[in-house]
């Protein structure tokens, strides 16, 4: 799913300290910490974020109950009332560039449209894309019936007829998380494994596994979601399905950059250090693309962290840059 049509900003021209790829919580608050500390900054977004289907953020505090796009208005707004600017566009590449006169480093970043960009420091927050299991009418539910996380969502589906549709290990924690907001709680195994340990221990607090497969997840008159249909035709009533989906790391248009990825038991993402620091000199990350299990709190945070840290970094640059013009301005071999 894709936001709402918003004003774009031109593409700025000559070389910017920072292009931001991404335009969620962690790129827009990382443009923010830039654009206050008057560096030259543009978001790139291609205005697909993961939480499009949601009606709301949770577990934010101050913004509880804050529609996702509402939250993204806000806050290109904020980063162009100090200077920023916030790009339509989607990314198809991303590579280093030859240096500077002065030796500083350079990336070209082109857009779909042709349109390229130059700028001294990458911060990629391109977020990740949620894998959904192959159930028919699973994918038309979800961010509604068909929900992920029990700080996300929730409070809102307490009480509620709950079936986890097992994706692997990772969905034994899911249940545990999920039985604490309803006692009506079904374990759908999938075809994962389920050990004799963790059957007790579903048993011990009332949730109900069910080893048969699920083929395909059932509709009311109403088209919302009544329950599931399992391989014998057997249908169990459920209200709400928990996924535990594997997460991928969007990279598309970025393998340019050559930054390293590491493949995780809940899924794919980008390899980062401290504040969003990678491998790749010149080049950060922040948010879902390098930690998938980041709340939208997280995520902003992470932001801020990573453009605090590139306005470090060119702030260093800058005076070693201005150390070697006076160098090269003063006659060979005068001193003082």
């Amino acid at each position: 799913m894709t936001t709402s049509p918003y004003a774009s900003d031109a593409l700025a021209k000559g070389a910017v300290d920072a292009v931001v790829i991404g335009g969620g919580a962690a790129g827009l608050n990382g443009a923010l910490i830039l654009a206050r500390s008057r560096r030259s900054v543009v978001v790139i977004d291609s205005g697909s974020p993961r939480n499009a289907p949601a009606e709301a953020v949770h577990g934010l505090i101050a913004l509880d109950g804050t529609p996702p796009p509402e939250i993204l208005r806000r806050g290109r707004e904020q980063v162009r009332q100090y200077g920023g600017r916030v790009v339509h566009g989607e990314v198809v590449s991303a590579e280093s560039a030859a240096p500077s006169a002065d030796g500083g480093l350079r990336f070209t970043v082109t857009l779909a449209d042709g349109r390229r960009i130059t700028a001294r420091r990458i911060l990629v927050a391109t977020g990740l894309t949620d894998v959904l299991p192959q159930v028919p009418g699973l994918a038309e539910h979800w961010g509604h019936s068909v929900v992920h996380c029990p700080y996300c969502h929730g409070w809102e589906v307490r009480d509620e007829p709950i079936g986890i549709l097992a994706t692997g290990p990772v969905s034994i924690d899911h249940a545990y998380l999920f039985r604490q907001l309803t006692e009506d709680l079904t374990y759908f195994t999938h075809g994962t494994d389920l050990d004799e340990d963790s059957r007790a221990r579903f048993a011990a607090r009332g949730i109900r596994v069910i080893d048969t497969p699920v083929t395909e997840v059932v509709d009311d008159e109403d088209g919302a979601l009544a329950g599931v249909r399992l391989a014998d035709g057997q249908v169990v009533a459920r209200r709400v399905l928990a996924v535990a989906a594997q997460l991928q790391a969007r990279t598309q248009g970025l393998e340019g950059l050559g930054l390293p990825v590491q493949d995780l038991p809940k899924g794919r993402s980008f390899a980062s250090g401290t504040a969003g620091t990678t491998e790749v000199p010149g080049v950060w990350v922040a948010g879902n693309v390098t930690d998938l299990v980041a709340q939208v709190g997280a995520s902003a945070a992470a932001g801020a962290l990573a453009g605090a840290d590139i306005n470090r970094m060119l702030a260093i640059a800058d005076t070693d840059a201005a150390l070697q013009g006076i160098a090269e301005a003063s006659p060979q071999g005068v001193t003082g």
